[in-house]
């Protein structure tokens, strides 16, 4: 069954869906603020690239606005990008951090993650991410220096008996310069292991899938099916070189098992 998540999970057992629309709709009403603070046009899209709507005409506060916003959201994404904030040094520019979450929350995740780094895969971990956010499933195991993303946690979603292990990485989000910014949501299904040094980001990962150690799935697939097993080529396997004295046929050589 694909992502079954624990019953005392963060956000109530909302959907994916229903928690990305959730934050979507948030992320809209502080750009809707900082736009009129900043006097700047802040854009939401779709896609990494197009030209977005400006967040002003899904204001849920107008008629007019509520009606587009339903519509903007009635065929919804799992991915949503956010620009015109503007450069780093431009004149009210907005920063993308401001925009996505206020400065209390933000301190707090910051310190919740920090001590996360360093905590054993236990179920006492798996409640501090709870704790978080984080959609965590029962019997999953969270190793030692891997990191979760802050940004917005709660759009991370983890099966049950899944394994992520050490120094592995899963972002929801993606900064990409010039006041533009994308987020999206991760779920991996039940049954996963994911190999030291994984680096996940938005995508649906059916159950039962297996990462290698060091693999970089982002930004190579958003979907992987039940099953698969992701990573690098096969090494090759070189043999020792046959002495001279030992007996063998000379037509016979030795080939790896496959």
């Amino acid at each position: 069954m694909q992502a079954r998540v624990a019953d005392d999970m963060a956000n109530d057992g909302a959907t994916p869906e229903e928690v990305m629309r959730r934050v979507t709709i948030e992320i809209i009403g502080r750009a809707i603020r900082f736009s009129h603070k900043s006097r700047r046009t802040i854009r939401i899209s779709k896609t990494s690239g197009g030209k977005g709507v400006d967040v002003t005409t899904l204001d849920p506060r107008t008629d007019a606005g509520k009606a587009n916003l339903e519509e903007f959201l009635s065929r919804g994404k799992r991915q949503y990008t956010i620009s015109g904030l503007g450069q780093a040094d431009e004149k009210g520019a907005v920063n993308w951090r401001r925009l996505n979450l206020p400065l209390g929350r933000r301190i707090l995740l910051s310190l919740q993650v920090a001590v996360s780094i360093f905590m054993r895969g236990t179920p006492a971990k798996n409640r501090w991410y709870r704790w978080m956010g984080v959609n965590v499933g029962r019997g999953v195991e969270i190793m030692q220096m891997a990191w979760l993303d802050h940004f917005r946690p709660e759009l991370i979603f983890i099966g049950d008996n899944t394994l992520i292990g050490a120094f592995s990485q899963l972002s929801v989000h993606a900064y990409e310069g010039a006041g533009k910014f994308r987020y999206g949501l991760i779920e991996i299904g039940a049954d996963c292991k994911l190999g030291a040094g994984t680096g996940i980001g938005p995508i649906k990962m059916g159950d039962g899938v297996r990462t290698l150690p060091k693999t970089v799935v982002s930004p190579y697939y958003a979907r992987i099916p039940p099953g698969a097993v992701v990573g690098g080529d096969k090494p090759p396997l070189v043999l020792p070189a046959q002495s001279p004295e030992a007996e063998a046929p000379a037509s016979r050589t030795a080939t790896p098992e496959r």
